[in-house]
């Protein structure tokens, strides 16, 4: 578990930081005096749960709890105030709690034991693939439905890709096998890519996209798939291969024969 903890004043934030590291001793901790500053460390470290104070100066608690929100849809805010009405407002963006400051060991404990996230949901994917027999995607256990089908054929290819990301130019040759106007392609590579992007803002699951600049990658890391899996425990996963892989594509052949390879190998083990 990750704890950010954001206070202004440095007295109360030392507090702050001995109670958290006496009620969870085997948490990272990540103590910081300014906002700005704890977003940057939020960028390159994911946080599980974050003590904001609200009054903060320039960028409000509030303000960085809502950014947090963004980079990570099940961090669990939990703002210090010495205002009740601002529970209100942390209501309002689904924070976890609210703690009245001077901040106390008995509040703190009953803020970390009640998480509107558990630490045991978080480890459980909401997302799995499956590409054994015909790829389909599921989210909260339910197939994922877009708006356009080759959407869906995107999300395969870019698991298929393994985390490897993947230029526009190649998504083309594998949607179309260089049939039609490239330019009428790349537009219509457009609308799957929004399709693909709005759907997954809407179930706060962008993060498992990764954009660059003309191509995308699937963050391998914060899904759960059969392939993943399977190559990385063979026999000992809960998934098995057994002879059929994205069956609905043909681009997928390539793979297929790969998979073929090392089914046959594991069997001479």
């Amino acid at each position: 578990m990750t704890i950010l903890a954001v206070e202004k004043d440095k007295r109360s934030l030392t507090k702050l930081s001995k109670v958290l590291s006496t009620l969870r001793p085997e948490a990272e901790l990540i103590c910081l005096e300014s906002t700005p500053a704890a977003l940057a460390a939020a960028r390159n470290k994911e946080i599980d749960v974050a003590f904001l104070e609200v009054d903060m100066v320039g960028m409000s608690g509030m303000l960085l709890g809502q950014y947090l929100k963004e980079i990570y849809p099940s961090v669990n805010l939990i703002f210090l105030t010495k205002d009740r009405a601002d529970a209100f407002e942390a209501m309002a963006i689904r924070a976890s709690g609210c703690v009245l400051m001077p901040v106390s060991e008995k509040s703190v404990e009953t803020e970390l034991s009640e998480l509107r996230n558990s630490m045991e949901q978080k480890g459980r994917s909401r997302v799995f693939a499956q590409t054994f027999g015909n790829f389909e995607f599921f989210v909260d256990g339910l197939p994922l439905a877009f708006k356009y089908t080759r959407t869906k054929e995107i999300l395969a290819i870019l698991i298929n890709n393994r985390g490897a990301q993947t230029t526009n130019g190649e998504i083309i040759a594998s949607l179309w096998e260089d049939d039609g106007d490239p330019e009428k392609k790349m537009s219509y590579l457009s609308n799957l890519r929004q399709d693909l992007q709005n759907t997954l803002t809407r179930l706060q699951l962008k993060d498992i996209i990764l954009k660059q600049r003309g191509s995308l990658a699937i963050a391998a890391n914060r899904i759960e798939c059969d392939l993943y899996e399977w190559l990385d425990k063979k026999k000992q996963s809960k998934y098995q291969y057994m002879g059929d892989y994205m069956n609905q594509y043909s681009w997928a052949e390539f793979v297929h024969a790969e998979l073929d390879e090392i089914s046959y190998a594991m069997d001479e083990d």
